[in-house]
């Protein structure tokens, strides 16, 4: 039987959370991960204790434009809060235990609801850039799993179910408060591929024949291991982009960024209104 290192990952998590407690004063029981061009959210936490993520043990850095590096704790809505104010991704050479990190010391934090955002390119045809999704499902296209690997009970089952990944209950609250918004916010599902390059338009083609509605490089991972430590997820995707051959016009990062500061009030608005109702 293998045996487990001397610091698993749990412990290095427990450590972590540990930290996080101290500095913030607070146990909140709902997170959010803040996506490309999403960041901005973090400027709504009340009370708001800021701490860099290179003051986190075990936490990366990210490396990527639109992803500020810090967990913001406080309140919203009169709700505790933790807020990621950027995440790290697997193309910028972390492995996925390192980028999932953050979801496990959330959950030892306390956390019980993760609000998961992303940056997306739109496949659906009636989607338009600005247009915010709830995720109802999604695909996993990355060619690896962040479970993988010796197995440790205290993080969950060995064999998570994957049926009910996002929260159902969830969703409804987020349609509900988006139709008092007049907002129309639809369902999707969403695929993750590991990236960096942008899909071509024959690889957008597939995702569309296998039921994707929105297409990046993230939220996935997080998601899986959320599920696996009995975290209720709710996820959101800002369709910056429409996909390779959707429109004939090349896609680049700083549209990604500038859609993001374009629906950025809409979109903290929802938030305000759902993150309360999580609870």
């Amino acid at each position: 039987m293998d045996q487990l290192p001397p610091e698993t990952l749990y412990e290095r998590a427990e450590h972590a959370a540990r930290v996080v407690r101290a500095r913030a004063g607070r146990e909140p029981r709902t997170a959010l991960v803040l996506g490309s061009g999403l960041g901005a959210f973090a400027d709504e936490v009340e009370e708001a204790e800021a701490i860099p993520y290179a003051e986190i043990p075990g936490f990366a850095r990210p490396t990527v434009e639109g992803h500020t590096g810090r967990m913001v704790v406080g309140r919203v809505g009169g709700a505790d809060v933790a807020v990621m104010q950027g995440r790290f991704h697997f193309y910028e050479g972390y492995t996925l235990e390192e980028v999932t990190f953050p979801v496990r010391v959330l959950a030892l934090l306390g956390v019980k609801s993760l609000v998961l955002t992303n940056a997306a390119g739109g496949l659906n045809n009636s989607f338009s850039e600005g247009s915010l999704i709830v995720i109802g499902d999604h695909l996993n296209l990355m060619g690896t799993n962040p479970l993988l690997g010796p197995h440790d009970p205290r993080l969950g089952v060995r064999f998570p179910d994957m049926t009910e990944v996002y929260d159902h209950a969830y969703q409804d609250i987020a349609v509900g408060e988006a139709r008092a918004m007049e907002l129309e916010l639809r369902r999707g599902i969403y695929a993750a591929l590991t990236g960096p390059s942008y899909e071509t338009p024959a690889e957008i083609r597939m995702l569309r024949l296998l039921g994707a509605d929105a297409v990046g490089m993230s939220t996935v991972p997080e998601a899986i291991v959320a599920r696996q430590m009995g975290l209720r997820v709710l996820g959101f995707s800002c369709i910056t982009n429409m996909a390779a051959g959707v429109l004939d016009k090349p896609i680049n990062h700083d549209e990604v960024i500038e859609t993001g500061e374009r629906v950025r009030e809409t979109f903290a608005e929802l938030l305000r209104r759902v993150i309360p109702k999580l609870q």
